[in-house]
């Protein structure tokens, strides 16, 4: 009888030490950009592995409806976005933690066809051919690979004629699938995630006349948990963080 005492004692407490464990566990919120799916999730496992007891849950989505979603108090401890004007924009609204953003990766834009395209595209210009009928972007007013999109087009005095061929998108994710399914003729999109997707699409032409695309990363000012997120960042700009990123096209800033 004792030790069958003992016994279903020691299991009670094999499983309440079980239950401490599981609560003990640390979460640390992320909003990322669509473009950083990949490159994040790969990080975040590393970022774990090397902080046991640490699980990092990830949003991704496209920056401005990340940035929307932490103005209305979405519970996120570090915000990585694709462009200066959606942090710039989280900053005026006193979202992000004072003297934690920093800039942590380069991206360029560039011009894409899916590889089954009917339409053979070879350059900015022949988006205004009769036979090309659908182009996707990002929507400028909320997606930055749309601004940057916008801005190219605009410079290359095409805006206005492409404009009714647009097909806007809600992230860069989705402008991505639109070419990869073949549903229009050629998109905009970062170079990174053109790169996720050679196999159903080919880069046609690095796309200049846009300011720099660098990726900013800033603690959010509500969050609980500053120090986790601050180690969070320390390890994306990491020499460790940095190959990490690079594996999946990314650049360096070069600060």
């Amino acid at each position: 009888m004792k030790r069958r005492l003992i016994a279903v004692s020691l299991l009670f407490l094999l499983a309440l030490t079980g239950v401490q464990a599981v609560q003990a566990e640390e979460e640390l919120t992320v909003s990322a950009a669509a473009s950083l799916t990949n490159a994040f999730t790969d990080l975040g496992k590393h970022f774990q592995q090397k902080n046991p007891g640490v699980k990092v849950l990830f949003n991704f989505a496209a920056s401005g409806p990340l940035m929307q979603q932490i103005a209305q108090g979405a519970p996120v401890d570090v915000f990585a976005s694709a462009d200066q004007k959606t942090m710039n924009q989280a900053q005026e609204k006193n979202l992000m933690a004072p003297g934690s953003r920093k800039d942590f990766v380069r991206n360029e834009l560039v011009l894409i066809s899916p590889k089954t395209a009917k339409v053979q595209v070879k350059g900015l210009k022949d988006l205004t051919l009769p036979e090309v009928k659908r182009i996707t972007i990002g929507n400028p007013e909320s997606v930055p690979v749309g601004r940057y999109a916008q801005e190219a087009l605009k410079n290359e005095d095409l805006w206005k004629t492409l404009e009714p061929k647009l097909v806007m998108a809600n992230s860069v994710r989705q402008a991505l699938d639109y070419v990869s399914r073949g549903e229009v003729d050629a998109g905009l999109v970062f170079s990174t995630d053109a790169m996720i997707a050679k196999d159903k699409v080919q880069t046609v032409m690095k796309v200049e006349k846009h300011q720099p695309i660098v990726f900013p990363i800033a603690i959010v000012s509500a969050s609980g948990k500053k120090d986790l997120a601050r180690k969070f960042i320390d390890f994306v700009l990491s020499p460790a963080g940095q190959e990490i990123l690079a594996n999946y096209g990314f650049e360096k800033t070069g600060k």
